[in-house]
């Protein structure tokens, strides 16, 4: 058989010719179209529609190839409805009928791949609700705006969920990001107003010292100094790296400048005669002294880095000062030490702080890092002064163990400064926190 008889064939059996035009037969639910004319003969006009027909179920078997081998059929539900809709009017000759079955069936299959899809997708949507609403109140701002971030991505990839559900999940999911993004920019305008605050205070303290740089009122231009580095120390200003270094070498310079002078003016007056406050007398040994403790306290307004070497170089200028007998010169020896011993704390503190990760926050906040982190070493330090007091109290107080004895005091005595040192840096920022709360 010639294959045009064969598309003859079935031509005839889905259709026919009549008043000079070419139907096709009707079938369940469908009633007979005509689909053209007979333009040259009937058998010509009948094998014509028939070959239409083939390319029609070609095209539909191609598609549902496609679909078949595709691992997201969805997206082929709107091109299946659109052939399954042509059936209906396609002029051809076939069977119809069976084709439409097979993308109804086809049909039937994608959406319950949706449905499963949507499900997917439902859940998905919801667990990232859920992480959304749980950054609400972070204050983590760079790690949570990454992880907001990395949600708004997902959602965005993540495909469509029931028409019921949708609009409030979008609601819930946008409102949660939107709340820690408005907290976010409340917390920027708060640290820049601080900021500003800060450098406008700094700026003042500045101003102040290099006022007092010149002054010849060696006393009273050393406490007004004095006051102006605790209450630097105070501030507590987080500002950007090169605005405080510029800030903090005019201040410092005016300090260094002062207290340069300080000392050649004490030590000009070795040249008055041997009367109070000539040189080698008591007075003149106490006042360089002193001068020596208010350099030693200066030390708590440097960086820990630069602060410790200096304090080095102080204990050794002190020591060749000379000596001196009296409740005065303890008291200046103490405020000395005391400095001193603050300046190793911190440079301590600071070493332990770096090994930790660094939170973002406020001044408040900083203080109170620092003195949180000083107890922690402080309750080790307690626990190893009652094991050096338990090991003193234990051995027996002979000739043989009086090496012994006495290295274990003088461990007890230094362990004994630095907890006191620790509890005096804690009651500072104690007060530095409530001050910048």
């Amino acid at each position: 058989m010639e294959p045009t008889d064969h598309l003859l064939a079935a031509a005839q059996r889905f259709g026919y010719v009549a008043d000079g035009g070419v139907w096709l037969r009707p079938a369940p639910g469908q009633p007979a179209r005509r689909v053209g004319l007979v333009k040259e003969s009937d058998a010509d006009a009948l094998t014509y529609f028939a070959r239409r027909f083939d390319a029609f179920r070609a095209k539909v078997d191609e598609l549902l190839a496609r679909m078949a081998a595709s691992d997201n059929q969805g997206s082929f539900l709107m091109k299946v409805q659109h052939l399954k809709e042509q059936t209906h009017a396609f002029d051809a000759l076939g069977d119809f009928a069976a084709l439409r079955q097979r993308l109804e069936a086809a049909e039937a299959e994608v959406a319950v791949g949706v449905a499963r899809n949507r499900e997917k997708n439902l859940a998905t949507k919801i667990g990232f609700v859920e992480e959304a609403e749980a950054l609400r109140e972070s204050v983590e701002w760079v790690s949570a705006s990454e992880k907001v971030k990395d949600l708004r991505q997902g959602w965005v990839k993540t495909g469509p969920v029931d028409k019921a559900r949708a609009d409030e999940l979008e609601a819930r999911f946008q409102a949660a990001i939107q709340v820690f993004f408005d907290r976010r920019r409340a917390f920027q305008a708060d640290k820049k107003a601080m900021a500003n605050r800060a450098v406008n205070r700094y700026r003042d303290l500045v101003l102040q010292a290099e006022q007092l740089r010149e002054s010849t009122q060696f006393e009273a231009a050393s406490r007004q100094l004095k006051q102006l580095q605790q209450t630097w120390r105070e501030i507590g200003g987080n500002l950007p790296k090169k605005q405080a270094a510029e800030l903090w070498a005019r201040f410092r310079g005016a300090n260094n400048y002062f207290f340069e002078r300080l000392k050649q003016h004490v030590e000009s007056q070795r040249a008055v005669g041997p009367h109070a406050g000539a040189p080698g007398s008591p007075e003149e040994l106490l006042a360089r002294k002193r001068a020596l403790a208010e350099r030693a306290e200066a030390l708590l307004a440097v960086p820990p880095q630069e602060a410790i070497q200096q304090a080095k170089n102080l204990q050794t200028e002190w020591k060749q000062v000379g000596t001196v007998r009296g409740e005065e010169s303890d008291r200046i020896w103490q405020r000395f030490m005391l400095a001193c011993d603050k300046v190793f704390e911190l440079s301590a503190l600071e070493y332990h702080l770096r090994k930790r990760p660094a939170p973002e926050g406020p001044p408040a906040g900083r203080a109170q890092l620092r003195a949180a982190a000083l107890r922690e070493l402080l309750a080790t330090d307690a626990e190893e002064l009652e094991v050096l007091r338990g090991n003193f109290g234990n051995l027996a107080a002979t000739p043989a163990n009086e090496a012994f004895r006495q290295l274990l005091q003088t461990k007890i005595r230094s362990l004994e400064r630095k907890v006191r040192t620790k509890n005096d840096l804690i009651v500072l920022f104690d007060q530095q926190a409530r001050k910048l709360a």
